[in-house]
């Protein structure tokens, strides 16, 4: 991702659904104005979710989804379907294409529900429309509230059909920020970013960027230190900083280094608040002192990416693990799209920070987390508590500090 590229986990995404041959391919194809998915004849084209980061007016950035069709045969197809319903799980407006000329089929209805329970502003898309009268459009479309008729061959409607998506983006919703309301003008953080193998070279990672961006609109000043130099580097600022932000690796470092009289907190735990998730996440980490021999723990990350020898996921949390519970536990490991539907073996949730992952899919894991009963809490919550340094990386949270004070 470019420096100047809007990051996917704030993109609206958008997921189109439907049966094999009811034309998805070919209504991304006609809104997008390019060959974005592949348009075929032949049943089952698209075997598994494609996304696509894109630029869609009148809305904005999106994450366009193609989806496999959702009536699919065989225990192959019976795996895409399930492909096909999990992307409802991070998916901000539902696109349900349907072939005019069959009309809705028990297949559509029953997603339709599921879009329904789920909460998920929706559109009925009915394609191959063109030979079709209105009033055969009309019985169609009974009871459906959000429905067009389109033509992805002709562009019949296909502008109309970006509006009406565009209207059902939420326009109102009100967004946490990472770091600017804790801050004044001119003020000074310094974050802790080690450079080791496992950093991306050349760049700076997600929350870093987003991290930055977010000071600056503050208008304050932002100085970037490796871990290795930050005792020499606070020693020769002029006037102490207003806050630390630490990579959760370094936090122990950057806690012995950064005088108590300054703040310091993690990536980790300013996006959990950014993300809504804060008070779960704090809550979930008192689990660790219940934890016994036996007990099964989940370890998910919501990415997927090359694994050094010292990763913080598989080898470094299952030490602390070890040597914090002092407990034969047993672990379990997912990523990227992974996720367990059913949760109920686990005695506690370790999860990343979650910063590939929109909003909608971290609060559905959340969710999925607490109707299990299982406390779920991230890795920076979960380094921080290992390390002593829980109580200290709150002290930015007064409404949360003093609750576990």
């Amino acid at each position: 991702m470019g420096l100047n590229s809007t990051p996917s986990a704030d993109r609206v995404h958008i997921g189109i659904f439907g049966r094999r041959n009811a034309g998805k391919s070919s209504v991304i194809n006609g809104i997008t104005g390019q060959s974005l998915a592949i348009v075929s004849d032949v049943k089952g084209t698209t075997t598994d979710p494609v996304s696509k980061a894109m630029e869609l007016l009148p809305l904005g950035p999106v994450v366009m989804i193609d989806t496999p069709g959702i009536d699919d045969e065989g225990e192959l197809g019976a795996l895409r379907v399930q492909k096909s319903y999990q992307v409802l799980n991070k998916t901000d407006i539902a696109v349900l294409v349907v072939d005019a000329s069959l009309g809705m089929t028990s297949q559509d209805y029953a997603l339709v529900k599921k879009i329904e329970e789920k909460q998920i502003a929706y559109v009925v898309v009915f394609n191959k429309s063109e030979s079709l009268s209105e009033d055969e459009i009309n019985k169609l479309c009974l009871g459906l509230p959000n429905y067009i008729a389109v033509s992805a061959v002709t562009g019949q409607n296909i502008y109309k059909l970006k509006e009406l998506i565009a209207s059902q983006a939420p326009h109102d919703k009100p967004e946490i920020p990472i770091v600017q309301d804790l801050l004044d003008p001119l003020d000074m953080v310094v974050l802790v970013v080690p450079v080791d193998k496992a950093a991306p070279k050349g760049r700076l990672i997600l929350p870093q960027q987003q991290t930055i961006r977010d000071i600056l609109e503050a208008r304050a000043s932002a100085l970037v230190v490796q871990d290795v130099d930050l005792a020499k580097t606070l020693k020769k600022l002029a006037q102490p900083p207003k806050l630390v932000i630490t990579d959760s690796q370094a936090f122990k470092q950057a806690d012995k280094e950064t005088p108590r009289d300054i703040l310091l907190t993690s990536f980790s735990i300013l996006f959990a608040r950014h993300k809504g998730n804060l008070k779960t996440l704090v809550e979930g980490v008192a689990a660790l002192e219940n934890l016994k021999d036996g007990d099964t723990i989940l370890i998910s990350e919501g990415c997927t990416h090359h694994r050094q020898c010292n990763d913080i996921g598989t080898v470094k949390i299952p030490a602390w693990l070890k040597e914090y519970t002092k407990a034969a536990i047993n672990l379990e490991f997912t990523s990227g799209v992974e996720f367990p539907s059913d949760l109920s073996k686990y005695k506690l949730i370790i999860h990343c920070g979650g910063c590939t992952l929109n909003e909608r899919e971290m609060k559905y894991r959340i969710q999925c987390a607490k109707d299990a009963n299982v406390p779920i809490t991230n890795y920076g919550m979960f380094i921080a508590q290992v390390q002593g340094i829980l109580k200290r990386s709150l002290e930015i949270f007064p409404f949360i500090y003093e609750k576990i004070n």
